[in-house]
């Protein structure tokens, strides 16, 4: 059994609205990181946010799977509030996102703390996969690879053009969020 290419392009357009938060502070890590350190910085960054974005959404939405049957009839709303919600509070932590941050992406507790909070997004958008009749397993590895290709490049945005563009990240994340929730709501009131 084998995803469509209208689920592929979903999948991905999710995982790269998902990827956002990674991407910013794989930024971030980026521009603190030491020249020599970069490579090292960058593969930990996608294998670590990656993994944790990819096994988040598929747990997500094994919880989903399990609500689906008692929220059938108007399941499409919960998919889109749940993806409207998230891609929201994107939009709000990039527009309030100032501060100076020091990120070292070589110190594995924070590393694994920044990984649980920039995916516990995916838990929610993984219900609303799971509301949304796609593939679990298939849409979680599409989000995971996704991530773990954007925070490797972040970090050497980050690196090469410091921290300017990490507000832009999650804008752009947040935006592609809501648009799928409101494609899925189209395309569900359409039937």
């Amino acid at each position: 059994m084998g995803i469509s290419l209208t689920d592929f392009l979903t999948a991905l357009l999710i995982g790269v609205g998902l990827a956002m938060d990674s991407a910013a502070v794989s930024m971030t890590g980026g521009a603190n990181a030491k020249q020599g350190k970069l490579a090292a910085a960058a593969l930990l960054a996608a294998l670590i946010f990656g993994g944790f974005q990819g096994i988040m959404l598929f747990l997500g939405g094994l919880g989903g799977e399990g609500l689906r049957g008692m929220v059938s009839e108007f399941d499409h709303w919960v998919a889109f509030i749940l993806l409207a919600v998230v891609g929201g509070k994107m939009l709000l932590e990039s527009c309030h996102s100032g501060e100076d941050k020091k990120v070292n992406l070589l110190d594995a507790r924070i590393l694994l703390i920044l990984a649980v909070a920039t995916s516990i997004d995916s838990l929610a958008v993984g219900v609303g996969v799971a509301f949304a009749d796609h593939s679990l397993l298939e849409t979680a590895i599409i989000v995971g690879a996704a991530t773990a290709l954007i925070s490797f490049s972040s970090v050497f945005i980050g690196s090469r053009f410091g921290c300017r563009l990490e507000g832009k990240a999650g804008i752009f994340g947040g935006v592609v969020l809501i648009l799928i929730g409101l494609n899925i709501l189209r395309t569900h009131m359409a039937l």
